[in-house]
């Protein structure tokens, strides 16, 4: 932001009248507490002791307890979903920034026969809804033999993240400067050699964002999940926790105790790329 329009900024702030600050600040405040109050619902009821979710009452101030936790540790499969959950998104995170970022740099560098063609295939692809999708790539993992295998899992998500990522990769490398390329080249470094070495390091922010996008894509995910993965042991937590939930009745003491468990992987993931996030969704941007 230029210094103009800083001191813009700061004379509206300050020809700002105390009414609209009142009703900014207000509507912040009641923005803020919707969306906390899920949160803060769920946590409260994975602390009352078992079978506490049925009362009103807030036994979580008078005697909480880690009873749902220890049910659903120690009574329930979700450590196998757990496991399960974990190897599925590190496969698809490893790959898929791998594969979106080779692809990217591809299309953004090179010129080839097709090249136009891959673009439109990249955003086509995104086009088609998950429901339309599983049909003909459950037939694809049938004659493969990847059903109930986590191979088959991972290769149905890259399907999903891999376009996405590929096209926002590709508009990142298109702000890198062709020269750096060039000067590798020079230097005696191969194509490979330029990209991992050179370009690479400089697209951090935007492989934080494919790495998060990907991840994402396959932590919980449920309708991939429930029809590739039928067997008990090869279950994921999506699917995992529909056995919480009957036709006439759910445990939400299992139900919020396991939801706590599963944000916490999602929660540490976003810290450790929080800061290049906003950076890698809008360089480029206008190039898109």
């Amino acid at each position: 932001m230029s210094t103009v329009e800083m001191s813009r900024a700061a004379r509206s702030r300050s020809e700002r009248s105390p009414a609209v600050s009142i009703v900014l600040h207000a509507t912040l405040v009641v923005a803020t507490l919707f969306s906390v109050f899920p949160v803060v619902w769920l946590v409260l009821t994975s602390l009352k002791p078992r079978d506490g979710w049925l009362s009103s009452e807030l036994e979580i101030f008078n005697q909480p307890s880690l009873d749902n936790y220890v049910r659903v540790l120690g009574e329930t499969e979700f450590p196998t979903w757990l496991l399960n959950s974990v190897l599925a998104a590190a496969l698809t995170t490893v790959l898929g920034v791998f594969v979106a970022s080779t692809t990217g740099y591809a299309i953004s560098r090179f010129r080839f026969p097709g090249h136009r063609g891959v673009m439109w295939l990249l955003l086509v692809t995104q086009m088609f809804p998950v429901a339309i999708l599983i049909v003909p790539l459950y037939n694809l993992m049938a004659g493969l033999g990847l059903l109930n295998q986590i191979p088959g899992l991972v290769i149905a998500y890259l399907t999903v993240a891999v376009p996405f990522c590929a096209w926002m990769m590709k508009s990142y490398f298109d702000t890198i400067p062709r020269e750096i390329d060039q000067a590798g080249l020079v230097d005696g470094l191969t194509p490979f050699g330029t990209f991992w070495r050179v370009v690479l390091p400089l697209a951090r922010p935007s492989l934080a964002v494919t790495a998060f996008y990907s991840f994402m894509t396959a932590w919980g995910e449920v309708a991939y999940a429930t029809v590739f993965m039928s067997q008990e042991e090869k279950r994921t937590l999506g699917v995992g926790l529909q056995q919480f939930v009957g036709q006439h009745w759910s445990d939400w003491g299992l139900l919020t105790a396991s939801a706590v468990l599963i944000a916490i992987p999602a929660a540490v993931v976003f810290l450790l790329v929080q800061r290049h996030l906003v950076t890698g969704l809008t360089a480029g941007a206008t190039k898109l």
